[in-house]
């Protein structure tokens, strides 16, 4: 963090890295079964469900001794809820949030938090099947905030993230994709994909067009050839009893068996968030000294290069200094009279102090080519010239995270004005890379296997 301060890098203050408890993040289409997946896991009636958008707030649902409902701001001035950084979004945000602890729930280990459902979305098609990145949408002006960079703040610190889609919106509701694109990108390590409410579906026919839909359109934007795996599911009507289709009246036959173990399944891994944020945290750990390794190298190869025209022109204003000093001294040695020495002397002063002027552009010209996405982008592809040319895809999208920031902090500080960077600081990034989140990883592992074998 101390480097990252000094070298004005991408990585967030400490303070925002993450929240108290681990937490699961549910985003979806409205009435796609959010709310009553989250009663179902705590085994208690808390959200509100329905078929109409019932909340538009981003409600955290966390275990406590007794029922307390909170507003955005009481849970965002919170010092030690770990959710202070969501005033960056402005005073709707903030009062769009809100705080729900409830006692006597099935799990006490982590938080639950509902997001408000999607509806649609001002991206059009066209600009969701491309193969480009979807221009910024108006959600802002929609909801009054910045609702995918909100969904992006929730989905990196979660750590279990379910997307749900429902029969009637199977991948149809434009604000969904875009979510998908723009704000759970990278993420695919803890996203899981579901497609609920599969128990109202009257005929076979019906679900196979509804599950071939969300895969045509998931593929769509998800922009390669394997789709992740889709969890098909229903939630039971009643808490602690059993839905309507799962006590077998005949919409899927036999399949309302696999779509209760498909729902198990689910509810296990979101059971394992607390076991997950060790993992999530090593994770996040190595993503962030890879981006800030990235901001380093890159910036020590603007500044050589930098460094390299500012050097040739003061040499060159030397050279003129050291021959005007060596054509006084001959004409002094040689006896020549003063008005020739003080004409050399003059001519060497206004030659080097053009030559000054000049090289003074040049350098202003440097950095000002070195700050660009153009010059910054040759600085990358020479720092990292090999794994460039094999076509390194995780190079690329650490890339695509690391050159806004860094040309927008470079054009505000200045190559001259920046902090040096130092080569021995960047071994020092590789070497926890290298060395130490594999150990981490192995301790972290070594912990899970001792804990689900029963030991400490």
């Amino acid at each position: 963090m101390p480097l990252n301060t000094s070298l004005r890098g991408p990585l967030e203050r400490q303070s925002d890295v993450s929240t108290s408890l681990p937490f699961v993040f549910l985003v979806g289409n409205h009435s796609s079964g959010k709310s009553t997946f989250i009663n179902h896991v705590l085994g208690r009636s808390i959200q509100t469900a329905g078929v109409a958008p019932t909340d538009d707030c981003f409600t955290i649902v966390t275990p406590g001794v007794k029922d307390v409902d909170q507003d955005g701001p009481a849970v965002i001035g919170d010092p030690d809820m770990g959710f202070g950084a969501l005033r960056a979004f402005g005073p709707t945000l903030v009062h769009h949030t809100r705080l729900k602890v409830r006692s006597d729930t099935k799990t006490s280990g982590f938080m639950m938090v509902d997001s408000p459902g999607m509806i649609d979305s001002p991206v059009t098609p066209d600009s969701l099947w491309s193969t480009s990145p979807p221009p910024p949408s108006s959600t802002a002006m929609d909801r009054g905030y910045d609702f995918e960079g909100v969904v992006r703040w929730f989905a990196t610190r979660a750590d279990v993230i379910l997307l749900f889609f429902d029969p009637d919106k199977p991948g149809t509701t434009g604000e969904t994709l875009s979510i998908l694109v723009n704000s759970l990108g990278g993420m695919d390590h803890k996203l899981y994909i579901v497609l609920n409410k599969a128990d109202k579906f009257r005929k076979i026919h019906d679900f196979a067009r509804a599950y071939g839909s969300l895969c045509w359109n998931l593929s769509k934007v998800i922009g390669r050839k394997d789709l992740p795996r889709i969890y098909t599911m229903c939630v039971p009507t009643t808490l602690g009893g059993v839905g309507e289709g799962e006590v077998g009246s005949g919409m899927l036959g036999q399949g309302l068996e696999d779509l209760a173990e498909t729902r198990i399944e689910l509810v296990s891994e979101v059971m394992k968030a607390p076991m997950r944020r060790v993992d999530n945290a090593i994770t996040r750990l190595g993503d962030n000294i890879s981006l800030l390794e990235m901001h380093g190298r890159v910036t020590m190869e603007a500044q050589r290069q930098y460094n390299q025209v500012r050097s040739r022109g003061r040499i060159e204003v030397l050279g003129v200094v050291c021959l005007t000093v060596a054509g006084v001294a001959a004409t002094v040695t040689t006896g020549m009279p003063p008005t020739v020495a003080a004409a050399i002397a003059g001519a060497g002063v206004l030659g080097g102090g053009g030559l000054g002027v000049v090289n003074g552009r040049k350098v202003e010209d440097e950095e000002m080519r070195l700050v660009t996405e153009e010059g910054l982008g040759e600085c990358f592809r020479r720092t990292y010239s090999r794994r460039v040319s094999e076509g390194d895809e995780e190079l690329a999208s650490c890339w695509e995270r690391v050159r806004g920031g860094l040309r927008d902090n470079l054009k505000a500080v200045g190559l001259e004005n920046l902090v040096k960077v130092e080569e021995g600081d960047l071994e020092n990034l590789r070497r926890i890379l290298e060395e130490d989140i594999p150990e981490l990883r192995r301790m972290a592992s070594t912990r899970m296997g001792d804990k689900e074998g029963g030991g400490i």
